[in-house]
């Protein structure tokens, strides 16, 4: 059984009550102390990750100026350079399934990262013989200007990502459930490569393979992959070649219903750690060699309704209501509270051992996502080992929170089946 150690020297919660919020509302890399981004070769100051979080009963808003935590950049090849965007987006609380004519997800962002950085669809933009018909694949035409995270800016210098941000989560890590990596613009959560192999939380973990498949039979670029019925030549892309090779183009996939996970949006409706009842879900899409795998992250539409405010031509820029709550959970100060847990995530016993560097007489208490209290611990001492029975708890989140008289800390703790 593998142990797990939690530093937390450097996280505390704040004591305004936050523990309850949903995951649309904590799930952000949020920027507490004014930190840059590092752009290499460059010499500008912009603040990185998210700069506020702030929500009301319907929905967030992430301010941010689209700059990560971490190292980006060069761009072989780009002439763009990343540059701050001063974005407000908004993200519903409460997303819905579209059950009218699906939306497509369009150029430009199509969603946010947890840190505040865009992410972009599939399409570059531009198309074979600029006809909007055989549209050109990002990741085919532009990967050779991706940094080593995958990512790079627009014209606009809007860094962004078209594939899998994979400095952003372990996209190596196949043993356990991906975090929430993101938020689509309907307000569906989007998660990293690994899912439980069932809809409904067993089976295990697997990588989330997608439904779309090249149309390997296609030879002359003479059909779409929504008709069977022949183009007209003038509207014919390019015969397959090494110049042109499958998977040059959008159209060169065609979604086979369940071939794959997921569906024709690239989710699927299912158990997640953060969402134990069920939640529809986007996934990102590599290979076993973490090569990104079309549609890479959303697919051609999103599964629910589109507020307004984030897409289109000078989107991302939404009015904030003096009604908002600011997210105030996490701070990068000291605690003096210090421990290892095991195992992390836990089917019946947790084992907490407060390190000996801690603070003594530390309070503890178990809390679920709707901010419940269900357990208290008194007076838990240094060097000492306690346990926390979870069998009757439900799957899920919880939070395990120790106060001192100076400090308090947090951890997550997930029940699993």
């Amino acid at each position: 059984m593998k142990t797990i150690i939690i530093s937390l020297s450097l996280i505390i919660i704040s004591l305004n009550g936050a523990y309850g919020q949903s995951p649309v509302i904590t799930n952000w890399l949020i920027n507490y102390n004014g930190a840059y981004g590092e752009v290499e070769g460059h010499s500008d100051t912009i603040e990185s990750n998210v700069i506020k979080d702030q929500y009301d009963s319907n929905y967030v808003y992430i301010t941010c100026n689209c700059i990560p935590g971490y190292n980006i950049g060069p761009w072989t090849g780009n002439p763009n350079w990343a540059k701050s965007q001063n974005f407000c987006f908004r993200i519903t609380r409460n997303p819905a399934k579209n059950n009218g004519t699906p939306v497509k997800v369009g150029l430009g962002h199509i969603g946010v990262w947890k840190n505040g950085v865009s992410l972009y669809n599939a399409w570059d933009g531009h198309s074979y013989n600029n006809l909007n018909i055989w549209d050109q694949n990002a990741f085919h035409y532009e990967a050779s200007s991706f940094d080593t995270c995958l990512g790079h800016p627009d014209q606009g210098g809007e860094y962004h990502h078209h594939v899998n941000p994979k400095c952003l989560y372990n996209d190596a890590d196949s043993t356990r459930h991906s975090p929430i990596i993101g938020w689509a613009f309907d307000g569906f959560p989007i998660y990293g490569a690994y899912g439980y192999a069932n809809p409904n939380g067993s089976g295990g973990i697997k990588r989330m393979a997608s439904s779309y498949k090249l149309r390997t039979n296609m030879v002359n670029r003479d059909t779409l992959p929504d008709s069977n019925s022949a183009l007209s030549p003038s509207d014919y892309g390019p015969p397959v070649s090494p110049s042109y090779p499958l998977g040059s183009y959008l159209q060169d996939y065609v979604y086979d219903s369940g071939s794959g996970d997921l569906d024709s949006h690239n989710g699927r409706f299912c158990v997640t750690p953060e969402y134990p009842g069920g939640i529809y879900a986007y996934f990102v899409t590599i290979d076993a060699s973490l090569t990104p795998v079309y549609p890479y992250t959303l697919g051609l539409t999103y599964y629910g309704t589109v507020p307004t405010g984030n897409t289109g031509p000078g989107s991302g820029h939404n009015s904030i209501l003096d009604s908002t709550k600011t997210y105030t959970g996490i701070r990068n100060i000291k605690s003096s509270v210090h421990f290892q847990v095991e195992p992390n995530p836990v089917t019946d016993r947790a084992y907490i051992y407060i390190l000996p560097e801690s603070d003594n007489n530390i309070y503890g208490e178990l809390v679920n996502m709707q901010g419940q209290v269900l357990k208290t611990f008194a007076n838990l001492q240094p060097t000492m080992s306690y346990s926390i029975d979870f069998t009757s708890c439900p799957a899920g989140v919880y939070f395990l929170n120790f106060h001192t008289a100076g400090s308090a800390c947090t951890q997550k703790i997930v029940k699993v089946k």
